[in-house]
This record gives structure tokens, C-alpha cells and sequence, in this order.
């Protein structure tokens, strides 16, 4: 279902999760659930992947992950604001128990693929990611965002997503 080098990525994220232990949450929009589902292609990856959101509605990224309306009226949901807020909305219930000796991250994806929607201020293309992260014994929540414009089609689209998502974890992972 995913390209070699996409799955040999999650395997690396996965194993490097697991020696660091660190916890992965996703929160997607426009892929829809496909980073959790590679994420699950690697035999064992329940060890490291705490869960996902499919949160393609606006209403759903205000009900599951508490983005303020204001956030989706003001930037739109392809915006930095919107996807920081959803990768922090992602982490707000990680698992107490786990603080003190776990990592966790969580990666958001808000983005138009086409091949409607866009227009010349977000051309189809557009993705906004988000990573947050909360470390053990620090429960501060450090959040980045980074907006990339990929060409393609539909498919293509969601697939650089989902490659640059799980690059973002992994360096993430290593600082």
C-alpha cells in the first residue's frame, strides 16, 4: 500500500521511538489517517504509537482537538496557527502515568490536495505541519510548524505529506 522507502522510514521512526522511549500521536486532516496507517504497517508499532485523529472537518478540529474557532475563522485550517494547535490538541491527554519516562510527539497535517480548493494565497499543494512534543519530568509543550507547497496530483500530494510528517518526527525525535 506504501512505498518502500516511506515504510522503511516508519520502521526507523518506530525502532528509534522504541529505544528512546518515546510515545507518537498523529493528528491529520488531509491525509486522513494515512500516517497513523503506515505507522501501523510496522509489526510492533503499538509499542510507540499511541493513537491517532482524523480531523478533516473544522468542527472536528475544534471538538477533538480544541482549536478555537477564532484560529480556523482568523488563519483558515491550512494555516501554522491551525496546525500548531492541533498537534498541542493532540497531546493534551497523553497519558499522565507515562510523563516521567516517556517522550511524546505528535505530529499535525492540515493541507489542501487538490485539485480543488486552492487558490493564490494556498495553491492546491499547500501543507502546513505541526510538532509538538512534551519530554519526561518537563511538561512544557514545544511546538514547531513548517509549510511546504508540493506538486502533483492528489495522491502525490498526500504521500510528500506523509514523507516530510515522518521526517519531522524523526528529527524532532533526535533533538
Amino acid at each position: 500500500m506504501f512505498p518502500a522507502p516511506v515504510l522503511k522510514k516508519a520502521e526507523n521512526l518506530i525502532a528509534a521511538c522504541r529505544a528512546s522511549h518515546a510515545r507518537l500521536i498523529t493528528a491529520e486532516s488531509c491525509t486522513g489517517g494515512l500516517i497513523g496507517g503506515v505507522l501501523t504497517e510496522i509489526s510492533g508499532s503499538s509499542d510507540v504509537y499511541e493513537r491517532g485523529h482524523i480531523v478533516y472537518s473544522n468542527h472536528a478540529k475544534s471538538v477533538l482537538l480544541g482549536v478555537l474557532p477564532d484560529t480556523l475563522n482568523t488563519y483558515g485550517a491550512v494555516s501554522a496557527e491551525t496546525a500548531a494547535a492541533m498537534a498541542q490538541g493532540a497531546l493534551r491527554h497523553h497519558p499522565r502515568e507515562e510523563a516521567e519516562t516517556c517522550r511524546y510527539l505528535a505530529v499535525s497535517v492540515t493541507g489542501i490536495a487538490g485539485p480543488g480548493g486552492g487558490n493564490a494565497e494556498k495553491p492546491v499543494g499547500t501543507v502546513w505541519f505541526g510538532c509538538a512534543v512534551i519530554s519526561p519530568h518537563d511538561q512544557t509543550v514545544h511546538t514547531l510548524t513548517e509549510k511546504h507547497i508540493f506538486p502533483g496530483d492528489r495522491h502525490a500530494v498526500r504521500l510528500a505529506a506523509i514523507d516530510k510528517a515522518l521526517d519531522l518526527l524523526s528529527d524532532k525525535l533526535l533533538t
